[in-house]
């Protein structure tokens, strides 16, 4: 399988997983072969034989829903690394080796660092994670709007969330979502504008979709 993306320090795999179309990442340093695997759905057999011909340092989780660790039992008894998911959704998983994910921390792996931001509203714990103009957005953002929300209140926090963490970053940032096709964070922040002028993010909640809720 090729990469997804390579660059001169590193490359990464996009794999589709299981029966929800889940995406996991394998994120690689090119010099020393140090990985990071992001999210682990189910039928990982594809996603476990690329990062075997990696040295894996630890499995990232954006977030505690099960379709986003339905795999995780088979990946980790592979690998037997360091787990780090957010304290608030870290009740899903069973597993001595958990760490929390601190908003703005830094992951190293090789001679990289990925960082940690804290993006709830989709769940309470969910965390995104950025490199060098690549954002790993989970549930959190989707090409055409947020992740899936579950009252107006978390549809304010979910908003908050992108626009305080997601939309600070570089616009020439490409994000790579829990589900589905690659999107561009300045086609997001444009399109949100819309949304916005609109006015009615405090009285919806559910799917909702920037150009046409």
């Amino acid at each position: 399988m090729k990469p997804h993306f390579k660059s001169s320090t590193f490359l990464f795999y996009k794999i589709k997983c299981g029966p929800f179309d889940n995406n996991a990442y394998v994120l690689v340093c090119r010099e020393t072969n140090q990985s990071i695997l992001i999210d682990t759905p189910a039928d990982p057999n594809v996603f476990i034989a690329i990062a075997e011909s990696t040295k894996v340092n630890r499995i990232l989780i954006t977030h505690s829903h099960s379709d986003h660790i339905a795999g995780f039992d088979e990946v980790i008894n592979t690998f037997k690394v360091p787990v780090n998911i957010s304290k608030y959704d870290s009740n899903a998983l069973n597993y001595d080796l958990l760490d929390d994910l601190k908003d703005d921390s830094k992951i190293s792996f090789g001679n990289l660092n990925l960082q940690v931001l804290f993006t709830p509203g989709h769940t309470a714990g969910s965390t995104c994670f950025y490199l060098d103009g690549h954002l790993f957005s989970g549930d959190t953002l989707f090409p055409g709007g947020p992740g899936k929300t579950q009252s107006e209140e978390k549809l304010n926090q979910i908003i908050d969330s992108i626009t305080g963490k997601l939309f600070v970053l570089p616009a020439s940032t490409i994000f790579y979502p829990g589900h589905g096709d690659d999107g561009e964070l300045s086609v997001s922040i444009s399109e949100y504008e819309i949304y916005k002028s609109k006015n009615v993010h405090s009285q919806t909640f559910g799917d909702i979709f920037w150009l046409k809720s």
